[in-house]
Order: C-alpha cells, then structure tokens, then sequence
C-alpha cells in the first residue's frame, strides 16, 4: 500500500521539485521510502508502506527486466504469487510489485485481468514516450487526474494533485459536485469538486501518449450479469463459502503483522471467522465503542472475539475524541464528504496501528447481498398504491410527526430513472431533489444526479437489484471504499476487503435474490455461511452500523460547529447557500425532527471545506 503521483507532458516538461512536493502531501501513504524517476516527458513519485518484500529491492519506482518500463504501484495484488508463473524471466524479490511489471512488460497492457487486487498503477513506455494508468475492477484504490494544456497529472490524493503549478491558483469549484453532494453526501466518480480535476474510472486503464488520452474498460459490473441466475440453497452455500475462504486467505498474504476491524456485525464477523480458521495463532481483533447507550456495539463484538480465541483489542470513544477529529475531516478527504462514521474509522485505525500494519475489513457485503433497508424500500414503492397516489400521500404525512415525514420524502420523487439515487438520498437522510432547488444560490439542472441504466443487461434486474446495484457503483466505491481507504491510510494501515474479490462479485452479482432477502431476512446466505462458524443466536439483533451519535452530539457536545459554520455571516460569506432555508432547517431540527440532523452534519462539512478552500 502506497502513494502515487505524476505528470505526463506531450511536449519536453520536468519538474522536479514540484513532483517531491505532491509525494510529500501524501507521506503518510507511504512512510518507509520514496523514489522518483524522471525524463523529459515523465514524472513518476512513490512513497511507500511496505507490506510484502520489505527489502529495498522492491522500493519503487521500479524497473523492468529489458529496462524498458518503469512503474509506480498503489495497492496489492493477492494472486502474484500464481501468476508470477507466467513471467517468462527470473524474479529479483519476492513482491507482488516485480510480478506485475513483468506481466505488463511481455504481455501488454491485457495482463491486467490477470489480477486480482486492489490497485492503482501508473506504468512509463520509456521507448514509445506513453503512460499507462490502470485502476482496479471496483475502484477499492484511489487515483484523481487531470489533462489539460498537453499536462497529464495524477496522484493517489486531491491534495497531492493540487501542489502541481496548474492548480495552486485556479481551482474552480464544481457546482454540479456541489449539488450531487447535498444530494447523495458525497462526489461519485468520475467527478470532483474541482473542475477540471477527475476521479479515474474503476475497472479502466487509459494510455497517455503525444496523440491524447484513450480510456478502455476491461470490467463492469452491468457484463458480468448473466442470464440465469444460481437458485439452488445448498450449491450457493458451498461456493460462497469456498470463494469466501480463498480470497480472505489470499489477502492474509503479508510480511508484516495484521489483524481484522470486527465490528460484532455480519460482515466483519465472518471475515473474522474464516481468519481465524486458518490461522496458527490468534487473530488480532480490533473494535471501536461509544459511551452514550444504543450506539455501543464493542460488546458483540467482544463476545464474538471470545467464541473465535482472537486477540481482541477494544476502544471506546468520548465526544472528545470526535470533536478532535471532527474538525480535520476535510483535512483528510480534500472534498466535500459527509460520511460521519469516517471519524470513528479514523479512531479504530489509529488504534490498530499501535499493533498491526494491516487489517482486513467487511466492506462490501451489504452491497452485494442486500444488507440494507434502502432495498426493502425499493420494493414497497412499487405498490400500485403507493405509485398512483404518492403525491398527495407524501403531502399528508409532510403534516405528521418525524417518522411519517421520512416515509413522505421516500414518496416524493418524480423521475424512475432516478429512483435508486432518490431512495438512498433519502434512506440516508441527505436533501431531496426539490429542497435542493430551494436551498441553492444557482439553481442545479438536472446533471447532478446519477440514473441508472439496466436497458442492455444480459436479464432484467428488480428493483431490489438495480438499488443494491446502485449502491456497488457508487456508494461502496465513491463513499465507503473511501472513506476507509482515507482514515486508514492517514495513520499509514492498510485495509484489505475479501468481500470484493471480483470472483465474490460476480458471484453475486448472479445471486437470486431470494437468497440474498429472504422473507424479510437480509443477507440470509451469508447469514446461513456465518452460522457454520459463529452461533446465530450472537446475531439476534437489530442491524446498527457503524454510526456516531450525531443527531444527540450536534445538539451539545458539536453544536459549536452549528454556530460557527451555519452563521448568518458564514452561510452569506460564501454564497452557495440561500440561508432562509437553513435557518428553516434548524429551526425544524431543534422543534423535534432530528432525522435532520444529516442534512445540518453536510451543510456544515460543505461550508468548512469552502472556508478552508477560500482561504
């Protein structure tokens, strides 16, 4: 795991102490080494956290065998091994880093379906003058670009891209990003805050050369959907379990110690579980608590930690830690984003930093086997009912208390194809389409918002489907898988995700989904795989999350963010948002709809981000 940046240039360009500056920004990626290679076309940086092949023969950039090649890689890839068979040359390490170099170097640019990983790769043609950039299938690793004036750049982080000269004084915001955030809570790829400035596209690899920049995309989600789909029980059960076993033993693969984040959930338990199985000693474990009752789940999680013999390290946080943290956010993820639990990420991350150099995380099996109520929610909307008669019912219940006013907000929306996006901005509490008009200086077109096109898969999805399909697209990877990577890799931990082995993927992404729902019951398979190594009855609950108390926190402990961010003065200084509405807004929240308090937990994210950008 590390950081990455660069530049490519059509014309003779270098910039030596500029490129030292972009992998400076992002030291903590990579705290153990840096490296820097440079022509007159090429700039490639690399700092690095070593995780397998400690030695300094595997520090990047790295070269090839026929020196023709050079290359800077963030990530890991968990089958080197297997396929370094297929290099044709003698290995100097022992790093996944050497093996994919050589694969590039013989067998072009195709040799990326050979791996499986997690990974970003910028590859330099010192012969043919041209850059390669490769990111992987569900874009688990970060990388932002940008082309302009006969300029590639590129780095792992915003901030680190933002050193180059072009963007020091000339960073426009993106108000299409800005309306999409207070819509959905964060930026979906392929945009940023920035105009100009890109997140690259998941699953794609693009060749950079005097001729431009040509993207080709080597996986999607959409052609991996089949025609038929798996129905029977007991076969399901069987591959799910095996392929649930062989990516998390690929991902213990590690030349330092490592552990896993164990929630007490579904998801961080069977990860845990099967690491666990095939371990020879205990695993180390790793959870996070709060003080205030019904958002302390460290307790489940301990007793899980029990059942399974690991080496169980618990933290329980006090507002105090938040508001520490609270406060730097932006400092971390460069943009807007207003996923609060990246906090009590960050702090669970820290922790296990004290201990380990790597974990293994659950991200990504609510997404692939309908974890969420937002697919329950899809369903019920599709009452004949409910579809002829959501108007005027979303009206009434606007009248009613709080719970009856979310169910009308549910209602209220007036374009299918942006269904998905609408159920999950309002599962989620973010602003609706019609308050987005209101609540903006400049009115938003219709742009910011994400549709989702099924119109040529190989069999018609449900809708219970197309929302968890949704969620993999962009959700998991524009706000989740960033969240972790940004809190984790700040204090320099990396953090692997066995549920997103592409294998896992598409496996179910060709799951009937009376295996993944059943009767109300979310997740049943992998529910049903869990039993067999941890007691069902340790799951009898409620699903929580992994949440902070913000609507109570907002009210006392970070109501000085309330007053300071959402100011009359603040709010007007930047002119983005009409404050008539937010003071509405509060009003409402403190009279009682606390289901508000992530649309308030946005406005002030978006408003520090815009006062740190101004200044």
């Amino acid at each position: 795991m590390c950081g990455i940046a660069g530049y490519y240039s059509i014309q003779p360009f270098s910039n030596e102490a500029t490129l030292k500056k972009m992998t400076d920004a992002i030291a903590h990626r990579g705290p153990d080494s840096d490296g820097f290679f440079f022509d007159e076309h090429c700039g490639l940086g690399h700092r690095r956290l070593s995780i397998i092949d400690l030695s300094s023969a595997a520090n990047q950039p790295m070269y090839s065998h026929n020196s023709r090649y050079v290359m800077v890689f963030n990530g890991e890839i968990f089958n080197f091994q297997e396929i370094a068979s297929q290099v044709t040359t003698d290995l100097k390490t022992h790093s996944d880093s050497e093996v994919i170099l050589e694969l590039l170097s013989q067998k072009g640019a195709e040799a990326v379906n050979l791996f499986n990983g997690m990974f970003a790769i910028a590859l330099y043609d010192k012969q043919e003058k041209a850059l390669y950039i490769f990111r992987d299938r569900l874009g688990v690793k970060p990388i932002y670009y940008s082309f302009q004036n006969g300029k590639f750049v590129f780095a792992s982080e915003l901030k680190a891209l933002l050193q180059f000269p072009d963007f020091k004084n000339n960073r426009k915001k993106n108000q299409k990003a800005i309306a999409q955030y207070l819509n959905i809570g964060y930026i979906a790829e392929p945009d940023t805050i920035y105009e100009g400035i890109y997140k690259f596209p998941a699953g794609n690899y693009a060749k950079i050369d005097a001729t431009g920049i040509k993207f080709t995309s080597y996986w999607k989600a959409e052609e991996k959907i089949e025609a038929v789909t798996v129905n029977d029980f007991v076969a399901a059960k069987n591959q799910l379990n095996n392929l649930m076993r062989s990516s998390v033993q690929l991902r213990m693969i590690s030349d330092v110690p490592f552990g896993t984040f164990l929630s007490g959930g579904i998801d961080s338990s069977l990860v845990t579980a099967i690491a666990q199985s095939v371990s020879a000693e205990p695993v180390k474990t790793f959870s996070i608590g709060f003080k205030e009752a019904g958002f302390n789940e460290s307790e489940y999680a301990k007793k899980i930690s029990r059942h399974l013999h690991t080496e169980h390290y618990e933290f329980i946080i006090t507002y105090n830690d938040a508001i520490e943290l609270a406060d730097k956010i932006i400092d971390q993820y460069d943009e807007p984003y207003s996923d609060s639990s990246a906090i009590p990420t960050m702090l669970v991350s820290k922790l296990a930093r004290q201990f380990v150099t790597m974990t293994l995380s659950g991200d990504g099996g609510d997404e692939l086997f309908m974890g969420y109520g937002a697919y329950k929610w899809a369903e019920r909307l599709q009452n004949p009912f409910l579809q002829s008669f959501r108007k005027p019912l979303s009206g009434m219940m606007s009248l009613l208390p709080s719970k009856y006013k979310r169910v009308g907000e549910l209602l209220n929306y007036s374009d299918k194809q942006f269904l998905p996006s609408h159920i999950f901005s309002q599962e989620q509490y973010f602003f609706s389409a019609d308050e987005i008009e209101n609540i903006l200086v400049n009115k938003p077109n219709d742009e910011y918002r994400i549709a989702l096109n099924t119109s040529s898969l190989k069999r018609n999805l449900s809708v219970k489907e197309s929302q968890a399909l949704f969620d993999l697209n962009f959700y998991l990877k524009d706000d989740l898988l960033v969240k972790v990577d940004r809190a984790s890799m700040k204090y320099s931990l990396e953090t692997r995700t066995p549920f997103l082995d592409y294998r896992v993927v598409e496996f179910a992404l060709n799951l009937n989904e009376n295996l993944k729902l059943k009767n109300g019951n979310a997740k049943y398979l992998l529910k049903q795989v869990l039993y067999d190594y941890v007691p069902r009855e340790y799951f009898d609950r409620p699903k929580q999350g992994f949440a902070i108390p913000l609507k109570h926190w907002l009210k006392k402990e970070l109501k000085h963010l309330v007053d300071f961010y959402l100011s009359k003065e603040m709010v007007e200084q930047h002119a983005i948002i009409n404050f008539p509405e937010v003071k509405k807004l509060l009003q409402r929240f403190n009279s009682g709809e606390e289901y508000l308090y992530n649309r308030i937990w946005t406005l002030i994210i978006l408003h520090q981000w815009l006062e740190k950008n101004n200044r």
